[in-house]
C-alpha cells in the first residue's frame, strides 16, 4: 500500500484477507472449540433424521476427498468436506415464462441476485401471482433465513444470504439453493465462496470453460470447514477488515476528487495570469506572435507547409476573462503549421502486430503523456505507406476529438516512431523554441473543455478540426510560459504526496 498517495489495490487486499481466512491464518484457533469432525457427525445424524422424516431426499453418496484433492493445508481442528455433505443442495420448481407477471411475488433470476447482492436497483423486475407462488412452494418449499442462493449462470457463484422471511421465488437452472440444515455460519461460507480459490474452482474447476454451475457440480465442490465458533470469529474478522477497507476507499476517492479540484484551480489561475508574477522585462506575447506569423509565411513561401484558410479574428465577446497586458488571446491554428488528424490502417485491428511502430489511440492520450498501456503496433510498411500522412513528430500537440473529448498531450522523443488514429487531432507548433509545449498542453486542457461544453455539432460526441483550429486561449510571453510550467509541475508534484 502506498500510504503517501492513498493509492492501493483494495480488491487485491480483499482477496488476500479471504485467502488467509480460508487457510486458518486470519484468526487464532481455540483449543476449547468443538472440532469440525464432531460438527460433521452431528450434521450427518441430522441429515439422516431429515431423510427419515421425508423432509429431504436421500442423495447419492459423494466421493471421499483424497489427500491429492486438497488444495492447501488447514488447521487440525478443521475438516475438508464437500458442499453437498453440509448443505442440502437443490433448486426451485420450474416456472414457465407465461407465468411471469408485472406485479405480485418477486421472481429472481441470476441477474436479480447479482443486483440484490450489490445493493443495486432491479432492472425490469419479474413477479409471480400468489396462486402460482403457492403452487410452486408446495413442491419445493421456500428459502429460509441463512439459506444461501448461488448464481448458476452468467457471473457464476455470486452468493446471496437470505436475510428475512419476505416472500420471493427464483428460477431453476439460474440459481442453486443451499439449504442450511445444520446452522453452518452462512456468512463464513459466503466469504469462502468469494475467495480466490473458490472463484477459480466454480468458474473453471475441471480445466475447461464452464458455462453453468449445476447442482451436481455444486455438491461436489470442496470447502475447508472450521469449528462453528471459529466460523463466527472468521466471519466477524473479515467483516471488520472489509469495513476498514471501505473507509479507506472512501477516503481515497475523496482525496482523488480534491486532487482533481485543486489541479483544476491551479490551471485556472495559470490561464488568468495569476499563478506567477509578470516580469516587465519579458518580451511581450504580441512580439512573439509576430515572429511566429513571419515564420509561418516563410514556410508557406518555401512550400514546406500549405496555406490554410484565415481564421476569424477574436472578438471581445469570445474572451471569457481578462488577462495581463503582456499576454494575448490567440487561436491554436495561428501558432501551428497545420491541424490534421490521424488515420486508421486498412483492415483495422487486423493490421496490428505484436511488435513494431507505436500506434496511439484516443485512450493512450493523457495530460501526463502518451500512455503505453494497451498500446497497439503497426508495421513500418504501413507507417511509411498508407499512414505516412499521420506520422508523428516530436512536440506535436495531440487532442482527442472522438470518444472522451478534449484530452491533450504532446509527443516526446521517446514516444517515436509513432502514428495515431482518426480519433486524435495533430497540431504541429511552428517553432518549438518560441512555444513551451508543456504550457500549451496545460492551457489547452482547460480551453478545449469550453469547446467541448459548447459543442453541438452532432448527436455523436466529437470535435471537428475546424473547432480545434479556432480554439482560443491566453498566450503569455515565452519566459512566463516557462515559469508557469515550472510552478504547475511543482504544485502537481506536491498534490501527489
Amino acid at each position: 500500500m502506498k500510504t503517501n498517495t492513498l493509492e492501493f489495490d483494495a480488491q487485491a487486499l480483499r482477496e488476500k484477507i479471504l485467502d488467509l481466512a480460508m487457510r486458518g491464518k486470519l484468526v487464532p484457533q481455540d483449543p476449547d472449540d468443538e472440532p469440525a469432525s464432531v460438527l460433521l457427525e452431528k450434521i450427518k445424524a441430522e441429515k439422516e433424521q431429515l431423510i427419515k422424516e421425508k423432509r429431504i431426499k436421500k442423495s447419492k453418496p459423494l466421493p471421499e476427498i483424497t489427500d491429492d484433492e486438497k488444495p492447501f493445508d488447514v488447521p487440525e481442528s478443521w475438516e475438508w468436506v464437500r458442499l453437498g455433505e453440509v448443505f442440502e443442495v437443490t433448486s426451485s420448481k420450474r416456472v414457465m415464462k407465461k407465468e411471469w407477471q408485472n406485479e405480485g411475488i418477486p421472481f429472481y433470476r441470476a441477474r436479480e441476485i447479482v443486483s440484490i447482492k450489490n445493493n443495486r436497483p432491479l432492472k425490469d423486475p419479474i413477479f409471480l401471482s400468489e396462486s402460482t407462488y403457492n403452487e410452486k412452494i408446495k413442491v419445493s418449499g421456500v428459502p429460509m433465513v441463512d439459506d444461501i442462493l448461488l448464481t448458476g449462470v452468467g457471473t457464476l457463484g455470486i452468493p446471496y444470504i437470505v436475510k428475512d422471511n419476505k416472500k420471493f421465488y427464483f428460477k431453476d437452472g439460474n440459481i442453486i439453493w443451499l439449504k442450511n440444515i445444520s446452522d453452518i455460519n452462512s456468512q463464513y461460507l459466503s466469504y469462502y465462496i468469494q475467495s480466490p480459490y473458490m472463484v477459480k474452482e466454480i468458474n473453471n474447476g475441471r480445466g475447461t470453460t464452464v458455462a453453468t454451475l449445476t447442482i451436481v457440480r455444486a455438491k461436489d465442490l470442496m470447502i475447508p470447514l472450521p469449528p462453528l465458533e471459529e466460523q463466527s470469529r472468521i466471519a466477524a474478522k473479515i467483516a471488520q477488515l472489509f469495513a476498514l477497507l471501505r473507509k479507506v476507499e472512501s477516503s481515497t476517492q475523496q482525496y482523488a476528487k480534491l486532487q482533481t479540484l485543486l489541479k483544476s484551480k491551479v490551471l485556472d489561475l495559470a490561464m488568468r495570469g495569476k499563478l506567477v508574477e509578470q516580469d516587465p522585462h519579458d518580451e511581450p506575447a504580441s512580439v512573439l506572435l509576430e515572429k511566429i506569423k513571419v515564420e509561418k509565411e516563410q514556410l508557406i513561401k518555401e512550400k514546406k507547409i500549405k496555406k490554410s484558410k484565415p481564421l476569424p479574428p477574436i472578438t471581445d465577446a469570445e474572451k471569457p476573462f481578462k488577462i495581463p497586458d503582456s499576454w494575448e488571446w490567440v487561436r491554436l491554428g495561428d501558432i501551428v503549421s497545420s491541424v490534421t488528424k490521424g488515420t486508421t490502417p486498412k483492415g483495422g485491428k487486423k493490421a496490428y502486430v505484436s511488435k513494431g511502430i507505436n500506434y496511439y489511440r484516443a485512450e493512450n492520450v493523457a495530460i501526463s503523456g502518451l500512455s503505453k498501456q494497451n498500446l497497439n503496433h503497426i508495421t513500418s510498411d504501413i507507417h511509411n505507406g498508407p499512414l505516412k500522412r499521420s506520422i508523428l513528430k516530436e512536440n506535436d500537440i495531440l487532442i482527442t476529438i472522438a470518444g472522451t473529448l478534449g484530452r491533450v498531450t504532446y509527443v516526446k522523443k521517446e514516444d517515436l516512431p509513432g502514428n495515431t488514429n482518426q480519433a486524435v487531432s495533430i497540431s504541429r507548433p511552428i517553432n518549438r523554441n518560441e512555444i513551451n509545449e508543456k504550457f500549451l498542453v496545460y492551457i489547452l486542457a482547460s480551453s478545449i473543455q469550453r469547446v467541448v461544453k459548447n459543442n453541438k455539432t452532432t448527436s455523436i460526441p466529437n470535435l471537428t478540426l475546424q473547432q480545434i483550429a479556432e480554439t482560443i486561449f491566453p498566450f503569455p510571453p515565452l519566459s512566463e510560459q516557462n515559469r508557469i510550467v515550472s510552478k504547475i509541475v511543482r504544485l502537481f508534484t506536491l498534490l501527489k504526496k
